[in-house]
């Protein structure tokens, strides 16, 4: 847990007019840099114009050039949540706005790796009867400058859109969308893959309005908003920040969830999460659904996870939710297997204090499932606080690694550098500020190893490592209640870059049991009041320890518990200490 609460600094202004929001919601805003009360408004007509986007204008044109002259089309795929999403949010757009070949390939990460490699090429060209015409890479792309290359030799036109950081050298695709490339104007460089993908279908929908399409009984202007629950989904599971498009994007896709208007697919994965669609908020979607989803990536073929969300029959999609499930118990199990092995491996390289860790951590041990490294790198990066690579063998004398990192870190950046002083050391790499990938040979990571250690020491020059939780401050409590919770709740989508309400105070202990071996179930009430509250902290070293103790500093969300269909505020606690 982490070691200290501070609180969000924020500034009190008039500026906004949030006068008629609750107090406590209006220093939630403002601490979180709300500058306009626009930003709070999550209608679609706040997401920016398509057209913004460099390259959409050739890229609309290849697409409505497909549509028009009936050219097969093979999405090629990431394994991740947002690469699913991308993929059928691609497949399923562009066959409303009228394309009739469209099939798709995903990349077995055992085999290919990731993104469109030459190899990749080979299989997209026997997907079908006949070659296709087009590739569309969803969510990768802008750093396979070969796999474009080999596409480009087999005389397909390729068209790349992506949201991952370019490198010095674009690839020479026939048109690239993506909001992160140099010089781009589009305001939201956050955009995920699969809203990157939606984006596109959005303009090319426009142009074809604008050019008469839709007066056809045949091709009726369909409603693309039925794509949102699928794009809200693989925004959040890939923990892109929540910029103001992003969070309409979101809330958009979770009214259609909560109205019991998404893909069969989706809720199905609900129902075998546990989930109710009616209750449903962003964090479901990252911590319920996107693992689910991810785990076929992880273990097995992502084409599983992409067929579940395609499904529209619902006997299919529960059939394919309850294999996913099963696949991410496995999940589950390697990693907290890898999990002890890595804290072990910890323990040799701290010996006496944290002290004594590098600043930049590689863990590797050659028994460890590559597919798993991702998440072991977060859960290692949260315990240790610095930035972590977790790598496992991937054959023929290599291992890949997942990084991880933190605020002020940028990991990518850090890969970079390493990249230009060791210019043999990696193989491959790419990624985003706060994750990447990488490629090295065995023999070169003891070398790596210390090169990382050595740049992240100077990229964390000024970064403070003391672990700490924000909050927004107390609540007193007439906060503490259900009616208060519920508000918070509807006020997101809170996620990444945009959190959600985090509070402290301190509280007399009425209780304390242990439930479920690791976790702890409270009975409390705030210091000089009379009001309890339930409190839940889960996964607690040493439960056993805060048996009998009488009173605790904490730092909590306030959540809407529902069991039996009874609905009550509880505490979910982040951090607690005794006083």
């Amino acid at each position: 847990m982490p070691k200290k609460i501070r609180r969000r600094k924020f500034e009190l202004t008039d500026q906004l007019c949030l006068d008629h929001l609750h107090p406590v919601l209006q220093r939630i805003y403002q601490a979180r840099d709300v500058k306009s009360e626009n930003e709070l408004d999550h209608s679609l007509v706040r997401l920016p114009d398509p057209w913004l986007l460099t390259g959409m204008e050739a890229m609309v044109e290849e697409l409505l050039t497909a549509i028009e002259k009936r050219k097969r089309i093979v999405v090629v795929a990431d394994f991740d949540a947002d690469g699913a999403t991308s993929c059928v949010v691609a497949k399923l757009g562009l066959e409303l706005l009228g394309m009739e070949a469209v099939e798709y390939v995903v990349p077995n990460r055992f085999k290919f790796g990731y993104g469109l490699t030459p190899e990749m090429v080979d299989v997209a060209m026997e997907t079908q009867e006949k070659p296709p015409d087009i590739l569309l890479t969803v969510d990768n792309g802008i750093s396979s400058l070969e796999g474009v290359a080999a596409a480009k030799g087999k005389g397909l036109t390729v068209l790349v859109t992506d949201h991952h950081l370019p490198g010095d050298e674009l690839p020479a695709a026939d048109a690239i969308v993506n909001p992160n490339l140099p010089n781009e104007a589009f305001p939201s460089k956050s955009l995920a893959g699969v809203g990157v993908m939606f984006y596109i279908l959005l303009a090319l929908r426009t142009r074809m309005r604008e050019k008469g399409w839709f007066k056809d009984p045949n091709l009726p202007m369909p409603n693309l908003g039925q794509l949102l629950d699928l794009v809200a989904l693989g925004t959040v599971a890939d923990v892109v920040a929540l910029d103001q498009t992003n969070r309409v994007l979101v809330h958009q896709g979770l009214q259609r969830i909560k109205a019991g208007r998404s893909r069969p697919g989706l809720m199905a994965l609900l129902a075998v999460a546990g989930r109710e669609q009616h209750n449903l908020v962003a964090a479901d979607l990252g911590f319920a659904i996107g693992p689910r989803l991810n785990a076929a990536g992880r273990l097995d073929d992502m084409s599983l996870g992409i067929e579940c969300l395609l499904a529209d029959d619902d006997t299919i999609a529960k059939m394919l939710a309850s294999k996913l499930d099963g696949l991410n118990k496995e999940r589950r199990e390697l990693e907290n297997q890898m999990k002890i092995e890595a804290l072990d491996h910890l323990n040799r390289l701290q010996k006496k204090d944290d002290a004594h860790l590098p600043m930049g951590v590689c863990i590797f041990e050659d028994s460890w499932h590559q597919g798993i490294i991702g998440i072991l790198a977060a859960r290692i990066k949260d315990r240790t606080h610095r930035p972590v690579i977790a790598f496992a063998p991937s054959g023929e004398g290599e291992i890949k690694g997942s990084a991880r990192s933190i605020a002020g870190v940028h990991i990518r950046d850090v890969l970079s550098e390493i990249a230009a002083t060791h210019p043999r050391i990696l193989s491959k790499f790419g990624g985003h500020a706060m994750a990447a990938g990488l490629s090295l040979k065995l023999s070169d990571y003891p070398a790596f190893s210390l090169a990382f250690d050595e740049v992240v020491r100077h990229h964390m020059a000024g970064v403070d490592l003391e672990q700490a939780v924000y909050t927004d401050g107390p609540l007193d409590d007439q906060q503490l209640l259900l009616e208060f919770a519920e508000t918070l709740q509807s006020s997101g989508p809170w996620g990444q870059g945009f959190p959600e309400p985090c509070f402290d105070g301190e509280f007399d202990v009425l209780q304390c049991r242990i439930i479920g071996q690791k976790h702890l179930k409270f009975a409390l009430r705030q210091i000089a009041c009379s009001h309890m509250i339930d409190a839940v902290a889960f996964f607690v070293d040493e439960p056993e320890s805060w048996l009998g103790c009488q009173k605790i500093r904490t730092a909590y969300r306030l959540n809407v518990n529902e069991y039996r269909n009874n609905r009550s505020a509880q505490l979910m606690i982040e951090y607690l200490e005794r006083i």
